[in-house]
């Protein structure tokens, strides 16, 4: 019936429309997460390697068929993530969202704002989903493939199960939920994400001299800091920012001495 022709004609158009979406926005992702966790790998572990020797965090060498392993799971999650944010931007479901394309809508200055509200926001959510995922009923089930690096490359960035996939991707959906967010915010706030992840993750502690003496120190996450979350398998739940560890007292007790050694190793004796 002509109907029914209709009907598959146009249910045809969006399932190639939400493919054609999904593999671009998927392709933009994987691109972005090889080309940094790859210059990252190449900066500090080919390029600048013997420049860098005091920086590594810990000395053992990263087997290949780790990489291999943690970038084989950081595409499947990319896809799954991806999945996820279509899903509510793609669909019906984005006449719920806060999703706005006019920047004039609330402004300039809400645009800038809602990238650090975002991440203040994601790093709760990680905090606690973080803990969640390290109980002993589920770390086994879940977790574990993250922690199988015990030593990461920057390419573990992305290295999780599915399920913990699908909980590290919904923070989008949700913030698309809670707060007004402009495509570029949304984008910022990814690719942020992303770079600030595979710095945790990458072996090396790169952070400025200066950076101790200041007060962020006491606010941001460090490589070093992710490094012995992996390394202890405990503590250190945090994702950018150190409160909630100070609140909740999971904070590495020999985090800032472990920091301090590296630094001096790098700089020499502070002052």
């Amino acid at each position: 019936m002509l109907w029914q022709h209709w009907c598959f004609t146009i249910f045809n158009i969006e399932t190639m429309k939400y493919i054609k979406d999904f593999f671009d926005l998927t392709s933009t992702g994987l691109l972005y997460y090889f080309f940094l966790a790859g210059l990252y790998y190449w900066i500090c572990y080919i390029m600048f390697r013997k420049i860098l020797y005091n920086a590594k965090i810990q000395q053992k060498e990263i087997k290949k068929r780790d990489i291999i392993r943690e970038i084989f799971h950081s595409v499947i999650s990319s896809l799954v993530m991806t999945f996820l944010i279509l899903l509510v931007t793609g669909t019906s479901l984005n006449q719920y969202t806060k999703l706005y394309r006019n920047i004039d809508e609330y402004s300039i200055y809400w645009l800038i704002a809602s990238i650090f509200l975002g991440l203040f926001i994601h790093d709760t959510y990680f905090y606690w989903l973080h803990r969640l995922l390290h109980h002993k009923k589920i770390f086994k089930y879940v977790h574990l493939i993250h922690h199988k690096s015990t030593n990461p490359s920057p390419f573990a960035a992305y290295s999780f199960h599915i399920a913990e996939a699908v909980g590290e991707g919904l923070i989008v959906p949700i913030l698309l939920f809670i707060i007004p967010l402009h495509p570029i915010s949304i984008y910022i706030f990814i690719i942020s994400s992303l770079a600030i992840n595979i710095y945790g993750h990458l072996g090396y502690e790169i952070a400025p001299k200066w950076l101790r003496a200041s007060f962020l120190f006491n606010i941001i996450n460090t490589s070093v800091y992710h490094n012995m979350h992996h390394n202890k398998f405990k503590g250190n739940y945090g994702l950018y920012f150190r409160f909630w560890d100070k609140i909740m007292k999971t904070e590495n007790p020999d985090y800032v001495k472990i920091y301090d050694h590296i630094q001096e190793k790098r700089f020499g004796k502070q002052g």
